[in-house]
């Protein structure tokens, strides 16, 4: 079975270079500092201290795996230069609220990098799926949780 591709911008792949490296090179030596301090308490059988670096450790062991999987599936992204017809990957797309008439701005990432809460939404979203491939003035309608929101794309940026 093939690995599903994990798509990024430049930015999305510097910053998940540096968390490998952080998480190899500072966090693993530090846990393995905090296991040996917790060892010399004497009987691990019941110290708290040992299992939690030891699940610290765990944890930072997955990371790290999961991290060498994302970028040995990793696909940059180009970023798109001056004005785009239809909505692709890293496009900066404006959205009216057909309802409300509130408008929305939001950039167009791969899963990885999707923070909705600073306006980047996955192409896999609702949202980002509805808008893939349209054209400034389309009317999408996005079936999500709450409902069917209707939206018209204002802008490609």
């Amino acid at each position: 079975m093939a690995e599903k591709e994990v798509l990024l911008s430049l930015d999305g792949l510097k910053q998940l270079e540096q968390e490998l490296l952080y998480l190899r090179t500072v966090k693993r030596m530090e846990v393995a500092e905090r296991i040996k301090q917790a060892r010399e308490y004497g009987d691990i059988s019941e110290n708290s201290e040992y299992e939690d670096a030891k699940n610290e450790q765990a944890f930072i062991e997955g990371r790290i795996l999961v991290l060498e999987k994302m970028l040995r599936n990793a696909r940059v992204i180009d970023e798109p230069v001056g004005q785009q017809e239809v909505v692709v990957l890293g496009s900066t797309v404006v959205l009216r609220d057909l309802e409300y008439g509130d408008e929305h701005t939001y950039t167009i990432v791969g899963t990885t990098e999707a923070d909705p809460a600073h306006n980047r939404i996955s192409n896999e979203s609702p949202v980002g799926r509805a808008i893939m491939g349209q054209r400034v003035g389309t009317v999408v309608a996005v079936d999500a949780p709450d409902g069917v929101f209707k939206y018209e794309i204002v802008a490609i940026k």
